[in-house]
């Protein structure tokens, strides 16, 4: 009896064919423009590869696991975003997840890591809690954008005022990262929490971060007072 031909439908859904690690490295290689590189390096980012590209082979390999921890290990910046498109998040264990945070060299594998990866995974509130209190101020403005998205979609059980007590005692002078990372919670928390929303604008006006940051025409600055005032207005 032959035996049945799967369907398109069935084969597109099928596990794709393993991709060789040389074959993926070799392509990112070819996509490496030099002038996005010199661009990207101005933000402290060490890769030429356009973002767009990138995502569209991403889409072409598919979730691939094992792929994605070679492409990690290899340290290079346009490989380790790839990872972060093609990997699993639930298939990593907390520790890894501390390990690879520590690794990230550059801001955009940073934030792909946290928004990708670790909001996705089991260990992300025990990862939130450990990295929130990090002596590594990097790795504390992980801590911060974990607790921005509870603030913002599962605030139950956070002590929201606390929150606010922290960031007014100490976002004025924490490093760039965190500093971005804190005024970022203080935003969400005036946005999100009317009972909240005139300590948080106070906070911001008498702190001044990002008051002066350039914003390009068309865009809600990241000066907290402002940013909350405009979200709301537009809740209407």
């Amino acid at each position: 009896m032959p035996e049945a031909t799967p369907s398109p439908r069935t084969a597109s859904r099928a596990t794709p064919v393993p991709t060789p690690l040389a074959e993926v490295t070799a392509e990112l290689a070819r996509l490496d423009d030099p002038r996005i590189r010199a661009v990207n390096e101005r933000h402290g980012d060490d890769h030429g590869v356009n973002l767009t590209e990138l995502r569209a082979l991403a889409k072409r390999l598919r979730k691939q696991q094992e792929l994605a921890c070679g492409l990690w290990e290899t340290g290079d910046t346009a490989a380790r975003l790839l990872a972060l498109l093609i990997c699993r998040p639930k298939a990593f264990g907390r520790d890894e997840l501390d390990v690879m945070l520590r690794e990230a060299r550059t801001p955009k594998v940073h934030d792909w890591l946290v928004n990708y990866v670790v909001k996705k995974s089991p260990h992300s509130e025990e990862l939130r809690l450990a990295w929130w209190a990090d002596p590594d101020p990097v790795v504390a403005s992980a801590g911060w954008a974990l607790t921005t998205e509870r603030v913002a979609k599962r605030p139950e059980g956070l002590d929201l005022a606390g929150l606010l007590d922290v960031v007014e005692a100490e976002m004025k002078d924490a490093p760039d990262r965190l500093q971005w990372a804190m005024n970022h919670c203080l935003a969400r928390i005036g946005i999100e929490h009317a009972e909240h929303r005139a300590r948080a604008v106070a906070i911001g006006e008498r702190l001044e971060v990002l008051k002066d940051y350039p914003t390009p025409p068309g865009c809600t600055s990241p000066f907290a007072p402002t940013w909350i005032t405009e979200m709301v207005r537009r809740r209407g």
